[in-house]
């Protein structure tokens, strides 16, 4: 019986294909913030620029290391590190008061994709439980910004993880367990949606769940075909055909789905 939908957010839920891809100028506007809080309420820390370029150097690392050890990287982390590294003495940093200075919010260039507030209250009035999980480097509670913004938090009352705050990126299981955990379902009882085939396609399936993906651009090959995902769709107007073969009576009100 169907339960729950997980989902990704980045390139399933918004859209990030207008953003011009400079990541590292979108984080020097945040360190600048950064670095302002600590001079003006701890101690000097030298040239902006400096203090800049050691955090990014940091940030490459551990992304780097990441792709082996699927730890995931996390931005007070690297905050921290990098302030102790100025000689900051560890008990004047508080991680709130940083990544508040850090000033994260939703870009203008970044868009909920049109089909998702439909398609998701479409779910959720089927009586469906639905939760997030994101490779995000930020805590959940920075990109829940985003999705109180883009109109999504509702949606998502209970379940949403950031890969920061468990500690390990998709494809890794944990990530998925504590997520089918928190809504209190076994795996077989839900579905994954997302536009990766590594970290979401085949982190779900091995986790035991069916996968689907999320096509919104053509698709690099997929592991030379040894990640096949159980559907795709290019837009959530498909996903209900596809629930209703799997799922028949996945409407709690046993309506058709794709009727409703």
């Amino acid at each position: 019986m169907l339960k729950a939908i997980l989902f990704d957010l980045d390139d399933t839920l918004i859209d990030w294909s207008k953003f011009n891809g400079d990541w590292s100028q979108l984080e020097r506007r945040h360190i600048e913030g950064v670095h302002r809080y600590i001079t003006d309420n701890i101690q000097s820390v030298g040239d902006v620029k400096i203090f800049q370029k050691e955090y990014m150097r940091r940030t490459r690392k551990t992304w780097n290391d990441a792709r082996t050890t699927l730890d995931a990287p996390n931005v007070e982390k690297v905050l921290r590190e990098t302030a102790l590294h100025f000689g900051i003495s560890e008990d004047k940093l508080e991680s709130k008061e940083y990544l508040t200075a850090y000033g994260w919010k939703t870009s203008e260039l970044v868009t909920v994709f049109p089909d998702v507030i439909e398609g998701l209250t479409r779910l959720t009035d089927a009586g469906l439980k639905l939760g997030l999980i994101t490779n995000a480097y930020h805590p959940m509670w920075m990109r829940d910004i985003e999705m109180k913004a883009h109109g999504l938090l509702h949606f998502f009352p209970t379940c949403r993880y950031s890969a920061a705050d468990v500690g390990k990126l998709k494809p890794h299981p944990k990530i998925f367990k504590t997520a089918l955990d928190c809504l209190g379902i076994e795996a077989n009882e839900a579905i994954f949606i997302g536009d990766n085939p590594t970290a979401d396609i085949a982190g779900s399936q091995s986790a035991g769940m069916k996968a689907i993906l999320r096509i919104k651009k053509p698709a690099k090959r997929l592991l030379s075909g040894l990640v096949v995902p159980d559907a795709a769709i290019n837009s959530f107007d498909e996903l209900p055909a596809i629930l209703d073969e799997w799922h028949p009576n996945w409407s709690q009100n046993g309506s058709n789905g794709s009727n409703a």
